[in-house]
């Protein structure tokens, strides 16, 4: 990202080696307390590291937001699937800190997020949603121009249950 966004407060800029231990931080309850990640053990610093260069090397966004140079958000865009046909679609995560969910980060790194696959030519952007039951992510993608395209029933496991995920998509 060339340059750096703000939406009122919050700075969104590129990813730093540095905000690893902040973004393990913000990821974690996720992973630990929730079905919104359907991965069992929250990653360590390196293994997140390791995600972030590999869309580095794709020339794939990973961006952070801050507020008084805290990390209080990141979000990135990874590859919806390997075959070359795909190659002009996306998937996004977007993951706010507690204490900073409806004040506008996710927006911020969304509309972000928008804005850089737009112009290094995607076409569509996804989002996988878990759980049919997580209102406060479909009505946060649905503001930012989102449509369901389909619910995948009983596809993830986590907690001793089955978990459906809601497709989204939206057209760069």
């Amino acid at each position: 990202m060339s340059s750096v966004t703000k939406h009122s407060n919050v700075i969104v800029s590129d990813a730093q080696e540095s905000d690893f231990a902040e973004i393990r931080r913000i990821y974690a309850p996720y992973v630990e307390k929730t079905t919104v990640s359907l991965e069992d053990v929250a990653p360590d610093i390196e293994e997140l590291k390791a995600r972030w260069n590999k869309s580095r090397e794709k020339s794939l966004p990973y961006i952070v937001a801050k507020i008084d140079g805290n990390v209080v958000g990141y979000a990135y865009a990874f590859p919806y699937r390997l075959r070359t046909g795909y190659r002009f679609t996306v998937e996004e995560s977007v993951y706010v800190a507690e204490g900073y969910k409806g004040t506008g980060v996710g927006h911020a790194l969304l509309d972000a997020l928008i804005t850089i696959c737009r112009a290094k030519g995607y076409k569509q952007l996804v989002a996988v949603i878990a759980g049919t039951d997580n209102n406060t992510s479909i009505k946060f993608h649905e503001k930012l121009g989102f449509r369901q395209a389909g619910v995948l029933q009983n596809v993830g496991f986590k907690f001793d249950m089955w978990v459906d995920t809601v497709l989204m998509q939206r057209d760069l």
